[in-house]
């Protein structure tokens, strides 16, 4: 089955490079050139991945992913972002993007981030389904429910993205274990290019932000200094 890529970029050489290189790994790009537009099609339906681009006309690339994240199903996202842009990164982060790329960005790091994409959605369709009562995992008032993806903090739930979650429950996995940013990023994120550690730290401080009460003195995602990080004991 051919997958559907949807590229919504404005900058023509830009998202011409992005659908050429699409097409080379044998997926379908659909490009669209406005925010708005790009919008559109995604409701129309059959789109298993969306490369979007901030700076858009008619709807900004926050907007639009706010409003994919709005609807039901999930459709990995992956972000384009200008190197002047690290507020809006993060935002995007928080809103749902799965991840992002810098411009400008080589065509390897593009082929290696939309395989990692894909690579998880394919984990996560053939996870075997069991009962959430029977591995749900709970520790000191943080309870993680890995079939529903849902996350509570003293019974009250919080909202993670899904690149979010899947290292939450990465680490949680593996209690007291120290990981170091590249072993995460070729667990987790399916890809391992030096120099981009980077991502790990904004999605641990972005995860630590939401479930830990006082996120400078973390008592669940834990820094190893000088290697990585752990979960605790």
């Amino acid at each position: 089955m051919t997958r559907n890529v949807l590229i919504i970029e404005d900058n023509p050489g830009i998202g011409e490079l992005v659908r050429i290189h699409v097409a080379e790994l044998g997926m379908n790009p659909v490009l669209c050139e406005r925010g708005d537009t790009g919008l559109e099609r995604f409701r129309q339906g059959d789109i298993d991945l969306v490369i979007l681009d901030l700076m858009l006309p008619g709807m900004d690339g926050l907007s639009v992913c706010r409003e994919i994240r709005s609807g039901s199903g999930y459709v990995p996202v992956l972000m384009l972002t200008a190197k002047s842009t690290e507020l809006d990164r993060v935002l995007g982060l928080e809103i749902g993007a799965d991840d992002y790329l810098t411009k400008p960005f080589s065509v390897a790091e593009l082929s290696a981030r939309v395989k990692a994409l894909f690579r998880r959605v394919d984990a996560m369709a053939s996870a075997p389904v069991v009962e959430a009562s029977n591995d749900e995992l709970t520790v000191e008032g943080l309870r993680i429910d890995p079939v529903r993806r849902r996350v509570f903090v003293r019974d009250q739930e919080v909202e993670l993205t899904a690149r979010e979650f899947d290292l939450l429950w990465h680490f949680a996995g593996h209690p007291g274990r120290v990981f170091t940013r590249v072993q995460l990023l070729d667990t987790v994120w399916g890809y391992n290019h030096e120099g981009y550690e980077h991502t790990v730290n904004t999605h641990i401080n972005r995860l630590r932000g939401k479930i830990e009460t006082d996120p400078a003195r973390p008592e669940f995602i834990q820094t190893v200094w000088g290697v990585g990080y752990r979960f605790r004991e």
